[in-house]
């Protein structure tokens, strides 16, 4: 708990086997409440080390696809009755220490949403970050600053915290079940009006840490500058966007 606040920790997994103990070991305990993962049908021992460690596990049937993962996680979380949720790639990619930090602007406010940047800071190339995947990931974020009128230095992290308000609000249902959904969600958050607030996270690339081929990122590309373009013509009226659909109970 953190001042009377339930905190929970969800991974969207898929062959995670090798770093997810580590990842699980560097989360603050005494903030964190409880811990999902999802796996997405895994062809490694992930589920076995998850349950190793007492982890709370989902798996799913069939393989849904990164999107259709963290539709599973929020679920669940929610069903949990958290107050925060902060997802993590469970790769060793990201620091999870910082997840007490991404809480408390949260739970202290005044954010509703907080991105945990492999820009700020400048650590992403000293991390070893691809340098193509690193110009890709400056023009991309250009491009969705400049069409959705906001200021984020990387709407590509694996690494963010969500208020129970946002993901009781926003309407994921219709959203990608791709890698792309990770752009939507951040498209309907930032026009539905809520606060985005960024820490700076160092990241570290190694063999072990998940990472997609070029082909799958120029897919994702493609798809980030169609979810950029249709929140810039929502945002001027010219035509409403079909997935800033938001529930009402919130």
């Amino acid at each position: 708990m953190l001042h009377g606040k339930k905190i929970v920790v969800v991974m969207p997994a898929y062959n995670a086997a090798q770093t997810l103990e580590a990842t699980y070991a560097d989360l603050p305990k005494d903030v964190v409440d409880d811990v999902i993962l999802v796996d997405d049908c895994s062809r490694d021992s992930t589920v076995q080390v998850a349950k190793k460690l007492n982890i709370t596990v989902v798996v799913h049937e069939k393989n849904l696809g990164y999107g259709g993962n963290q539709k599973t996680c929020y679920r669940n979380a929610l069903e949990r009755n958290a107050d925060v949720v902060i997802m993590v790639h469970p790769d060793y990619q990201y620091d999870p220490r910082l997840a007490l930090a991404m809480a408390s602007m949260i739970v202290d406010g005044p954010y509703d949403v907080i991105l945990g940047s492999r820009i700020l800071g400048g650590h992403a190339l000293k991390g070893g970050m691809p340098y193509w995947k690193y110009v890709s990931n400056r023009f991309l974020t250009a491009f969705e600053n400049l069409c959705l009128g906001a200021k984020l230095s990387e709407y590509h992290t694996g690494y963010r915290a969500f208020s129970k308000k946002v993901l009781e609000t926003l309407d994921l249902s219709e959203n990608s079940n791709d890698f792309v959904f990770d752009n939507q969600m951040l498209g309907q958050i930032h026009l539905a009006g809520f606060l985005i607030g960024e820490v700076s996270c160092p990241t570290k690339y190694f063999p072990e840490a998940s990472s997609i081929n070029f082909r799958r990122s120029v897919k994702y590309g493609l798809g980030v500058l169609g979810v950029s373009v249709a929140g810039l013509l929502h945002r001027t009226g010219l035509k409403k966007w079909p997935l800033l659909k938001l529930h009402t109970r919130a």
